[in-house]
């Protein structure tokens, strides 16, 4: 949490700055949590995490993705441990769920068919770079040698879930097949269980036409959307998918997965194909990289489709569940 509150006003605060997940987990487990809190009318829990002593308040939970229990391979036992503790415990004390997506709020019901449907709400994020639009970036020093527009994109955590190895695949499938020897930029943080990937790129023989960046800046991330030849978004499951939204944004033609919650996001602006299917990446790339007219129309469409996420939009819809949450009883948990 911040040290100084950055949307001061006279009705905006903050509570207790917690330094470690002991000391929060304290606060937020404590019998007395709905006094410590002031007995607020709504307590929004918007991380995996869900309270459960907040006597008479209203809880809404916002629940990302349950990718955890899709394929247990995709992440840590830690990390899949405390992230079903915490979507379990909204099934059974949260008033509301805000899902992120359709997929999100289909898969919520499957697992938890206890919880109300008619509370489980889907309320799209936005781009967080809805400001920038004119916003030209910053150039990353290790893409000085790399012509703007003549590289691969693909952003996102280095993770098996993210499916950078497929991908990896697909664009030595693509070099193979005589396509224009545009490098490859993963940009993203080394995530877990992807022990071994420099070596797998070696084994490839493609090391040498990947750029893995690690983390970057929002500046340099837009202008990896303005600049990529196309931005490619692999990943086997998500709860929205982010970078998807936020390079069309800026123009970039994208080829997706066709899994989860992609279509929805993407709608028909991107090039939605099955992440398994190594030689369809590889033929999509080839078809697009011989083709600028048909890059320049999927960019059109992108900022096209992009224009359909709308922050006010959104932040109305949210206002309109809390009042929604305080006109009727809270939520039967016997």
């Amino acid at each position: 949490m911040p040290l100084r509150n950055p949307y001061p006003g006279a009705n905006a605060e903050y509570g207790p700055r917690h330094l470690t997940r002991e000391s929060a987990a304290d606060f937020w487990n404590a019998p007395a949590l709905a006094d410590a809190l002031g007995r607020p009318d709504i307590v929004h829990a918007n991380n995996f995490w869900c309270p459960l002593q907040l006597g008479g308040s209203r809880l809404v939970y916002t629940l990302y993705d349950l990718a955890f229990l899709v394929d247990p391979s995709w992440t840590t036992e830690a990390n899949r441990i405390g992230c079903f503790e915490g979507v379990f415990r909204s099934s059974i004390a949260a008033d509301w769920i805000v899902a992120i997506s359709e997929a999100s709020r289909r898969d919520y019901l499957r697992i938890f068919p206890h919880f109300p449907a008619g509370r489980v709400r889907v309320i799209h994020p936005c781009s967080r770079f809805f400001a920038a639009d004119d916003m030209p970036g910053e150039r990353p020093e290790r893409l000085r040698a790399v012509a703007p527009g003549r590289f691969w994109l693909s952003v996102g955590t280095i993770e098996p879930r993210k499916n950078q190895r497929r991908l990896a695949e697909a664009f030595a499938g693509y070099l193979a097949g005589g396509g224009e020897p545009m490098p490859l930029v993963l940009a993203g943080g080394e995530g877990w269980c992807m022990e071994g990937f420099p070596r797998f790129l070696e084994e490839l023989g493609i090391a040498q036409h990947v750029i893995v960046t690690g983390y970057v800046s929002d500046a340099e991330l837009i202008w990896f959307y303005r600049h990529c030849y196309a931005n490619l978004y692999p990943s086997l499951f998500e709860g929205f998918g982010l970078p998807v939204l936020e390079g069309m944004q800026f123009g970039a033609p994208t080829i997706a997965s066709n899994s989860s919650s992609i279509p929805e996001v993407a709608g028909e602006a991107a090039v939605l194909l099955p992440p398994e299917d190594t030689g369809a990446w590889t033929k999509a790339m080839l078809e697009l990289a011989a083709s600028p007219a048909q890059r320049d129309a999927m960019a059109g469409r992108s900022r096209a489709r992009a224009a359909c996420f709308d922050w006010n939009r959104g932040a109305g819809q949210l206002l309109a569940l809390y009042d929604e949450a305080l006109s009727q009883p809270a939520r039967s948990r016997t």
